[in-house]
């Protein structure tokens, strides 16, 4: 697929800079792929470009991600899928492949990493980058912004939006006003020029209810905020909010990227598309589920200490439990087990289950790490067994191999993302 079939399917197809201001100072990028989920679908789909698609599945189920031309009939990510199809009757619905974006994401990360060592992930589709040590190398914060959005269409077959700014804060904001594919620079001299127009939502720590007492207060715009006493801000939102909401209404954010960042934990939850209470089907689950937590956290390098269960009822009650092993492991098995035994020791009989999900926390470097032997196992081949499954999943995808006890029994349920 050529590069403008790439940036067609993203959406408005922008080739250069929504604002083309002096640059000098801007040394913070804020990189966000676009539409990720959906544009790494279309990659092998391209029957689909042109045509609303959303990532996420069934009517319990919510989007992960949708297609401009889904976002355009109202559709928007976390919405229920319920709703989605509604506003969205023809669009078509594809399941999510965790295994791709994880791989695309770290394709993505490792392109950044090679315009700069300072590179601040915060998501598998987003990051700051701190470009101050390369613009001698690679020249004007624009030109490495264009630069990075070339190697994604061409190495990844998706689009990103940048945004260029002094901080981090502003960056952020930038990038989402470009969307999609699109770059837009705000030079220091305009930050409170682009800044103070746009609604107070835009604030980190803005939510639903800031919003609203924000809006009683009568301050729609971040103008707005930034003219208020600071004092009269404090007695409305409390000490902590008022001054953080002013500080950053006048563009201050002293925070520097921060390279590295580890994950704290990987997960995967999947809602049932029907309560049930069958055991041996939340079991069946729970081995899935482990076996995607397990191959991502192989994938990473990782190894967990701490594996935890959530499981949520039909009323929407929802219980969380966790176990902290002697020693930290990647291995499929013991996060299957673990999750087994922390489900049986709810003692649940005949309770109607929503949703499992299985997490590992408390997540360091495998290198080095001390390995934790499965009881009954051999002392060697349960691991070595699971990095080959991994390498035959890369090579020919995430269904390639499956564990025994999933093939064997299906589940009719059809469990679906969540």
């Amino acid at each position: 697929m050529s590069r403008n079939q790439v940036r067609r399917s993203a959406g408005l197809g922008k080739s250069g800079p929504l604002n083309s201001g002096d640059d000098t100072g801007c040394t913070i990028l804020h990189v966000d792929m676009d539409a990720f989920f959906a544009l790494v679908e279309l990659r092998t789909r391209p029957e689909l470009h042109g045509k609303p698609v959303i990532v996420g599945g069934g009517s319990r189920g919510v989007v992960l991600s949708a297609t401009y031309e889904a976002r355009a009939l109202g559709v928007h990510s976390a919405m229920p899928m319920s709703r989605a199809l509604r506003l969205a009757p023809h669009a078509v619905v594809i399941a999510p492949d965790h295994r791709k974006y994880t791989e695309v994401s770290r394709n993505v990360m490792a392109l950044f990493n090679s315009i700069t060592p300072l590179v601040e992930p915060l998501s598998l589709d987003e990051a700051f980058l701190d470009i101050s040590g390369t613009i001698r190398r690679l020249g004007s914060p624009l030109a490495i912004a264009e630069l990075i959005r070339s190697r994604v269409v061409d190495e990844q077959g998706i689009t990103c939006s940048v945004g260029i700014a002094p901080t981090k804060f502003i960056a952020k904001i930038a990038s989402a006003r470009c969307k999609p594919d699109g770059v837009l620079v705000v030079p220091a001299d305009r930050v409170l020029a682009f800044l103070h127009p746009l609604p107070v939502s835009v604030l980190w720590g803005v939510g639903e209810r800031t919003e609203e007492q924000l809006t009683r207060l009568g301050l729609y715009t971040v103008g707005d905020i930034a003219n208020m006493p600071i004092a009269t801000l404090r007695r409305a939102l409390g000490q902590a909010t008022g001054t953080h909401l002013h500080t950053l209404a006048w563009g201050i954010d002293p925070r520097s990227v921060t390279p590295h960042e580890p994950e704290k934990s990987i997960g995967a939850e999947e809602t049932f598309s029907q309560d049930i209470d069958d055991p041996e089907l939340i079991y069946a689950k729970l081995l899935h589920l482990a076996d995607e937590v397990g191959t991502r956290v192989r994938g990473a390098g990782y190894v967990s200490r701490t594996i935890s269960l959530k499981v949520r009822f039909s009323d929407f009650t929802t219980l969380s439990r966790s176990r902290t092993l002697t020693t930290p492991t990647d291995v499929t098995q013991e996060f299957y087990e673990t999750a087994r035994a922390l489900y049986d020791s709810l003692g649940l009989e005949r309770v109607r289950v929503r949703l499992v999900g299985v997490r590992a926390e408390g997540l360091r470097a495998a290198e080095g790490a001390a390995q934790q032997l499965i009881l009954g196992a051999p002392d060697h081949g349960r691991r070595e067994a699971e990095v080959a499954v991994d390498a035959l999943r890369a090579r020919f995808g995430s269904d390639a191999v499956l564990p025994g006890r999933l093939v064997e029994r299906a589940d009719p349920t059809e469990s679906l993302p969540k």
